[in-house]
């Protein structure tokens, strides 16, 4: 799927120099996540409007660079958000490097429990190794990585599990008829996902911004979360433009999900694999009883190996695969210059989805598609080619910077960079404070 879209001759935009600078091809791999969901945009938008030809898409160096750190440009009341907690960081162990996340208290807790008091975690991890503290923290169901080169990794069983596999995994489900779409309107806003609902049960940046871009292609998203488990407040801002926020306990709650799931067209899930499977949301529980539904799984490691079930996040998942090495060394670690994994992620999980649903209305069958933040790493570390070109030079975000009022006050947020002759150029709805939405479908 994706090698079609990155060679396609309806591409405009501007090649920017200085945007997203590193050793890596961080910029490149942006531009093709980018381009990779507007063109899937544009071509089910032509579809469904009956237009004689697809538009036009246009990615600009600018706006998708932008974009990448959209968690970084938002204010909410003129304040700046929290991005990572004072524990989130590297940490010196007797023989390297470890980075932990403890962005969740939940998270912070059982880091604690196994390193001791936040007042004595140095001392504390440089007298251990770093394999033997990622071991120790994982088991107690905290979040700690040791520093690999991407050598290193390249041997490990997860990365051997994960490059076996494709960037975009898909499949067919079962043969539930064809879809059906409503035909849109050729003279208004081509919305190519208009009339489509939308189960996002997904947390954090990478899913979140798969179906926030659902929401600006006009489908109708509703997040749910479990109502004992919060979303950090300014990364629910940043990632819920036009959705809406519900809370469910969905082991006490099944009638009212079911109803949720007979409407939905589409589930997107971000939790580990396996996590949701006791409650029926396996892709094939989930066609068996929602048929002709498109599941999207994202994980941080892949849905194969021996990590399939460990928690993960990007900045951990550069430091695992050899990225935080490229980027610095190995006596000092570096990092990307914007969450580029979970943020390309995110942009290639929404365009598959799109192809999905586009086939399924000359092929039918339920569908799944499935994408893993370590499997990005890979195609960044091998898979990419650095581009020289820059026709322009990058300003500054101010060109792709909007405010808008909402029930979390005044927001400051950066505009969406999938683009295309005709598409949206905004959201349609700010984001709501976290879980004050009904669970039920507009």
């Amino acid at each position: 799927m994706i090698e079609s879209i990155l060679h396609s001759e309806v591409v405009t935009g501007v090649n920017a120099k200085g945007v997203l600078q590193a050793r890596l091809p961080v910029r490149e791999l942006a531009r093709a996540c980018v381009e990779a969901c507007a063109q899937a945009a544009a071509e089910l938008g032509a579809r469904r409007a009956g237009l004689g030809e697809v538009p036009a898409v246009r990615v600009d160096d600018g706006a998708v660079a932008t974009a990448f750190v959209s968690e970084r440009h938002l204010l909410i009341n003129g304040r700046a958000p929290v991005t990572f907690a004072p524990l989130s960081r590297f940490w010196r162990t007797a023989d390297g490097w470890v980075r932990t996340h403890a962005n969740y208290p939940h998270h912070r807790e059982r880091l604690l429990k196994v390193m001791g008091p936040a007042d004595t975690l140095e001392a504390a991890f440089a007298e251990r190794s770093a394999l033997e503290v990622e071991e120790a923290v994982y088991a107690a169901g905290g979040l700690a990585v040791a520093l690999r080169t991407p050598r290193e990794w390249a041997a490990h069983p997860q990365a051997v599990a994960v490059a076996a596999r494709p960037l975009v995994e898909r499949g067919r489900l079962d043969s539930a008829r064809a879809r059906a779409f409503a035909p849109l309107d050729a003279t208004a806003p081509l919305l190519p996902a208009a009339g489509l609902r939308v189960l996002d049960l997904t947390r954090v940046i990478a899913g979140p911004v798969a179906t926030r871009t659902l929401a600006l292609l006009g489908a109708d998203v509703l997040r749910l979360d479990a109502p004992r488990l919060p979303e950090l407040p300014d990364q629910h801002a940043d990632t819920g433009f036009g959705k809406r926020s519900a809370t469910l306990d969905l082991a006490a709650d099944r009638r009212t999900f079911e109803e949720l799931l007979a409407a939905a067209d589409v589930v997107v899930t971000g939790y580990r694999p396996g996590a949701l499977d006791r409650f029926g949301l396996s892709p094939q529980a989930l066609a068996e009883r929602r048929p002709g539904v498109v599941v999207a799984q994202l994980s941080a490691w892949g849905a194969y190996g021996p990590w399939r079930e460990r928690r993960g996040f990007d900045s951990l998942v550069q430091v695992a695969t050899g990225i935080a090495a490229v980027e610095g060394s190995t006596e000092r670690p570096g990092a990307l210059p914007a969450q580029a994994l979970d943020h390309g992620t995110g942009y290639l999980l929404a365009a598959a989805v799109l192809r999905e649903l586009a086939e399924q209305a000359d092929e039918g069958g339920s569908r799944f598609v499935r994408l893993a933040l370590a499997r990005t790493a890979e195609w960044l570390l091998n898979g990419i080619e650095a581009d020289a070109r820059g026709d322009a030079s990058y300003d500054g975000p101010g060109a792709w910077l909007a405010e808008t009022d909402s029930g979390m006050g005044r927001l400051r947020y950066v505009l969406p960079p999938v683009s295309f002759a005709g598409g949206p150029t905004d959201w349609a709805r700010p984001p709501g404070p976290w879980g004050t939405d009904p669970a039920r479908w507009s």
